[in-house]
């Protein structure tokens, strides 16, 4: 049973009181003629048309959220909120009668929803504004809406803290955040935009948008530990999909030769500022294309979608002026772990060498790790932070890239790279490997070399080698964690910002 506040039983009351007059508080039907931003729009056009001795009337029927009222009087005030913006509404008892303007005043408080009818006029203060002569309740708001307080300083400074703020609260009510915060809505406007843009870059250049399994018999694709769920019919344990990748080869097998998919992924991984347990990933596989292909559409798409959803190139993330202008930086992972590290991966060709140079720096990495997951190590705790500005990093150690082809001439590292941006990777790509004796080896390696419950361990998938054998093109592939772009083009340090509802804690 549902504990109510004071404030709640009083507009429980109301509710109650409504419907004893016979009046539904939560109407079947609503009428609109204007959003706000239509009819300022249209008031401002009949305002600024010299053609006629008096300007036309702009009758209107508006609906939106109260979120101001004032009473002064026979008057009174308030402002409504719709998808578009508010708008001012003005009530007068003179033209109500004082019973309805009583009404408005005794019954209807912020947050509720309204229909309201009239005409468009411009205040002495310069508002444009709704001059009522009918309203309608069309939903009763039950809890009232967070509110934005102020502050006065001692020196008289007024300071506006806004409404909800808690971040922990936010993301767990974000109803109510999308309610009261409209730069928040702003966000998932934005972020819609982003995917459109992707999409549109894609989809432009002959790339054919797919969708696969969700629910996969063997996960692939990526180093992460599944989600587990099990499908009673089939008797069968089943994985939340970790990755797209080995769907979307098979279609490069079958003379699908660009496809892409945007969608969730799920890994059953920790939660931080820059992770979250279900993210939207974008995959594209091109065919007859290798990592240095790859790397060029890459920044092309990047800076594409920023020029047509910010309208421009560089965008501040941070305190980071960022420029995703084309060409990005490039930087061999060997090189750049000299630079920042002092240690060259090339000297250290096993991981008991490369194990013992680490340790001279003071860092203690895992002791039973392959080569590849030191040098990813040293990545992390070198590297990685002083890469700001839009830079490839390229070729991997093979032993943690068990999908990417090999170097001509260098069997321990692999034609890969990732795009470091702020300091922290945005996407993944590789020269796929299209060998399926390399492939089934590569599988083979990672089921004697890993621990059998090692996140980076890739099972065996014999129907995805089986679709190898039939022949697979060339081709480079590229996967992108959408919701860290996003977070870089709206200036949000944590994920959870940007997804409407992340992944959190019970709240008990």
């Amino acid at each position: 049973m549902t504990e109510y506040t004071s404030l709640e039983k009083i507009r429980l009351a109301k509710i109650e009181a409504l419907r004893a007059e016979g009046i539904e508080p939560f109407p079947h039907r609503a009428e609109r003629t204007h959003t706000s931003a239509q009819a300022i729009a249209a008031f401002e056009k009949v305002e600024k048309d010299t053609s006629q001795a008096a300007p036309a009337e702009v009758n209107a029927m508006l609906v939106g959220r109260l979120r101001a009222v004032r009473q002064m009087g026979k008057i009174t005030f308030a402002h409504i909120e719709d998808g578009d913006g508010r708008i001012q509404l003005f009530l007068r008892a003179n033209n109500l009668g004082e019973d309805k303007l009583d009404f408005f005043n005794r019954i209807f408080d912020l947050g509720d929803f309204i229909q309201a009818t009239g005409f468009i006029f411009r205040t002495r203060t310069g508002e444009v504004t709704l001059h009522v002569q009918d309203f309608k309740m069309l939903a009763k708001a039950v809890s009232p809406l967070p509110a934005a307080k102020d502050e006065t300083t001692e020196a008289g400074q007024v300071i506006r803290h806004a409404a909800l703020e808690d971040a922990d609260l936010r993301a767990r009510q974000r109803y109510a955040d999308l309610a009261v915060n409209p730069e928040v809505r702003q966000v998932f406007r934005t972020r819609a935009a982003i995917l459109r843009a992707l999409r549109q870059f894609l989809d432009e250049r002959g790339f054919l948008e797919v969708e696969t399994p969700i629910l996969q018999p063997i996960y692939g694709g990526a180093a992460a530990r599944p989600f587990v769920t099990h499908h009673n019919q089939l008797k069968q344990d089943l994985y939340l999909r970790i990755s797209f990748e080995l769907y979307l080869k098979r279609l490069l097998v079958g003379n699908l030769e660009r496809v892409y998919e945007i969608g969730r992924d799920f890994r059953n991984e920790g939660v931080s500022y820059k992770h979250n347990p279900e993210f939207t990933q974008l995959e594209f596989y091109s065919a007859y294309a290798d990592y240095l292909q790859v790397m060029e559409l890459t920044e092309q798409m990047v800076a594409y979608v920023a020029e047509k959803v910010l309208g421009r190139c560089k965008v501040t993330y941070q305190g980071h002026e960022l420029d995703f202008t084309p060409p990005w930086q490039r930087l061999e992972m060997r090189q750049g772990l000299k630079e920042t590290a002092g240690i060259d991966i090339a000297a250290h060709p096993t991981a008991e060498s490369l194990f013992a140079a680490i340790q001279k720096t003071g860092r203690m990495p895992d002791a039973q790790a392959t080569r590849g997951k030191l040098i990813d190590f040293l990545v992390s705790e070198f590297l990685e932070p002083t890469l700001i500005q839009p830079t490839f990093l390229y070729d991997y150690p093979r032993d943690i890239s068990p999908l990417s082809k090999s170097k001509p001439g260098d069997p321990l590292t692999v034609e890969r790279f990732e795009a470091y941006v702020a300091g922290f990777e945005l996407c993944n790509a590789f020269t796929e490997l299209n060998d399926p004796l390399d492939q089934e080896q590569r599988f083979l390696e990672m089921g004697r070399d890993y621990k059998a419950d090692d996140e980076e361990k890739h099972p065996m998938d014999e129907d995805y080698l089986r679709a190898m054998r039939y022949g697979m093109p060339p081709n480079g592939g590229f996967g992108m964690g959408v919701d860290r772009l996003i977070m870089l083009f709206t200036d949000k340090h944590s994920i959870r910002d940007v997804l409407l509802f992340p992944q959190l804690r019970s709240e008990e």
